[in-house]
């Protein structure tokens, strides 16, 4: 048996590749599939099948392209209600793979339509070696039984689904199986994901705090509360997967902007989005421009921060950063991409058009202004669990995503300093906060790590 877990850092997604005897099947495929195809090809591996565990909420998948590009036969859940051509499959279903033999277990709980896949080369042993687990079982974690409100079931029942999906069927593998989930640390569907990719059961047995010996009830509780807040992408992503996206051959490519037209786009409610890092945006942007630097989870926070039909248009250093930045955004849906600044930033400039700045600053330049300018106000846009566990004395607490329709209770005339974890999700902060009409903004170059790395005072 051929098995290539692919990860993709920025969505913390794994997707997989089992191939047998000249076949193969895709699991879980982000939605740019090249990568698939050259790995097939390589090892003389023709597609079979292209299997997804559930419907995803926080990345659009590639099954239809894929499924185009090669005639394999796309494989769902018969819950999942999948609106073109595939296999619909049930409880104990068997694919066959060369040797390998994938069979399906219904394991909802995340979603009502998900499965795992019980991978079993047969060449080996007739017992099963590995398990997909798509959202249902995570390393450290377990899915969220909360994304699917729309469709009439409540997060606790849900989670009681979860609950017997993970004793009834995976807690009962051998404790030598291996765990594959289609998701690490960083993703939205859990809350407390490994960095690693991959376990046993045996492992997650004894170090998943989820899978603890306790009574159903218990466990309901434990999964419903704080929970983090959905980001308003997933439920449109999750339909996209259900009707198929297109293919991204077919998304038109972006096309080059004078200023003019960025700045009549701009007075037409576009986001201008600029990809670059935090020190460039510092030194220059366009007023009220979103910085989302082109880097880490860049995709997730743009389509937390940016409504999905909001048209869009990229403020980048390069072409090449452009079109991988329209690449990324697709994978979580974002299409409505109308084009990008001709020559980046200079061109605005070189118009005549007025520059914003943001001032970035260090965590001991933060320490002195606080102690001799007591009408700076600190903003910390981390997660509640992040602030709760060290903050900078004082510092308010309001999560980047909640950020644009939040009630401030900052005065907007005041200096603000903008603090997160290491200076991204906060200089994407001050972007929104500019919107709202904050001028006297800093970013917190390093953020609350180098803040605590200082050893200066932290509160919890």
């Amino acid at each position: 048996m051929y098995f290539k877990q692919f990860y993709l850092g920025c969505l913390a997604h794994a997707s997989y590749l089992i191939g047998s005897k000249g076949e193969a099947a895709v699991v879980d495929p982000q939605r740019d599939v090249d990568q698939y195809l050259d790995e097939a090809t390589a090892h003389g591996l023709t597609i079979k099948y292209i299997i997804e565990t559930h419907l995803h909420a926080d990345f659009v998948s590639g099954h239809r392209e894929l499924a185009a590009r090669t005639g394999a036969e796309i494989v769902f859940s018969e819950k999942a209600g999948a609106t073109f051509p595939h296999r619909a499959v049930k409880d104990s279903d068997e694919l066959t793979v060369g040797s390998v033999l994938l069979r399906i277990l219904a394991t909802p709980g995340h979603t009502p339509e998900s499965i795992s896949i019980l991978v079993i080369d047969r060449c080996v042993s007739d017992e099963p070696q590995k398990v997909l687990t798509g959202d249902t079982l995570f390393i450290g974690d377990v899915g969220r039984p909360d994304l699917v409100g729309a469709k009439g079931y409540t997060k606790e029942a849900m989670a009681g689904m979860l609950y017997d999906s993970l004793h009834d069927k995976l807690l009962r593998l051998s404790d030598a199986v291996e765990v594959y989930p289609a998701h690490g640390a960083g993703s939205m569907c859990g809350r407390n994901i490994s960095k690693e990719t991959s376990s046993t059961i045996g492992e997650q047995r004894r170090f998943n705090y989820a899978l603890k010996p306790m009574a159903k009830d218990d466990f309901v509780r434990m999964m419903t509360v704080d929970l983090p807040e959905q980001p308003q992408y997933f439920s449109r992503d999750a339909e996209m997967n259900r009707t198929g996206a297109t293919s991204l051959r077919e998304l038109p490519r972006p096309v080059a902007l004078s200023p003019e037209a960025v700045k009549h786009l701009a007075h037409e409610r576009a986001v201008i989005l600029d990809v670059r890092n935090s020190a460039a945006f510092g030194t220059a942007h366009i007023p009220n421009a979103l910085n989302i630097a082109l880097q880490g989870q860049f995709a997730s926070w743009a389509g937390s921060l940016i409504n999905l039909d909001t048209p869009i248009v990229l403020v980048a250093d390069s072409l090449e950063a452009v079109e991988e930045a329209v690449m990324r955004l697709a994978r979580v849906g974002l299409e409505n991409i109308k084009g990008y600044l001709e020559n980046g930033m200079k061109s605005w400039a070189d118009a005549g058009f007025p520059v914003n700045r943001i001032e970035q600053i260090a965590v001991d330049e933060l320490r002195h202004r606080l102690t001799g300018q007591p009408d700076l106000q600190v903003l910390d846009v981390r997660r509640p669990a992040e602030y709760q566990s060290g903050h900078v004395p004082d510092a308010l607490s309001i999560p980047l995503s909640e950020l644009d329709r939040a009630d401030l209770p900052f005065d907007p005339q005041k200096p603000t300093a903008v603090i997160c974890a290491g200076g991204y999700r906060s200089s994407a902060a001050t972007g929104i906060l500019e919107r709202r009409g904050f001028h006297n903004l800093s970013n917190v170059v390093g953020g609350t790590s180098a803040w605590i790395s200082a050893d200066f005072p932290v509160e919890s």
